[in-house]
């Protein structure tokens, strides 16, 4: 999946930026991060360094399996978190009905890093675009089918990015989606 690299964990303070710009008002974030996956301690340092810039609290949890996730979502209960960011992971991805579906038992504002999060229910996401991915891949597969050596190919990164906004979802928090973040929202669903 484009995106789980190193690339996906520097979007991670873009992301909290979103947040923020979301819920000025919140001084603790959630970051939901699997400390199992090789890039989730570089994802918890993007986010803590960028909370710290603009003094504010992160309190990283660790979501590596469905006890862990049960467990994250009790302790943001217990210590006031008012905001959640999930961390880009396979894991967590397989995992977006149950985290949507937390988020909103416990009327909590999220960002996600992939835009099927917010189909399903989540408040927003930012991330690179899947469909500008697979995309690349078609061309990738094109140049190889016609005789191109892989191993000559260069690597891309995205360049595509896309912000996604779910208005039912804001509504439902009591969030009045500010007009600068829907001005630069890709996709707003209603």
């Amino acid at each position: 999946m484009t995106g789980v690299s190193w690339f996906g964990a520097a979007l991670e303070a873009k992301r909290l930026e979103f947040l923020y710009k979301l819920v000025p008002n919140v001084t603790k974030i959630g970051f939901l991060v699997n400390l199992s996956n090789p890039n989730g301690e570089f994802q918890a340092r993007e986010v803590t360094a960028a909370a710290g810039i603009v003094g504010k609290q992160v309190e990283v949890l660790r979501a590596s399996t469905d006890n862990e996730i049960v467990t994250a979502f009790a302790t943001i209960v217990q210590q006031g978190v008012g905001a959640l960011q999930v961390a880009i992971d396979p894991f967590l991805l397989n995992r977006r009905d149950q985290l949507v579906a937390l988020a909103a038992r416990d009327a909590l504002p999220a960002i996600y890093a992939v835009r099927d999060f917010v189909v399903i229910g989540g408040l927003m996401s930012y991330g690179n675009s899947l469909v500008d991915g697979y995309r690349q891949a078609g061309v990738y597969t094109s140049r190889i089918l016609k005789g191109a050596k892989p191993a000559d190919l260069p690597v891309l990164q995205p360049t595509k990015f896309e912000l996604v906004i779910n208005l039912k979802t804001a509504k439902a928090l009591g969030i009045d989606v500010p007009a600068e973040l829907l001005a630069f929202a890709d996709e707003v669903i209603e």
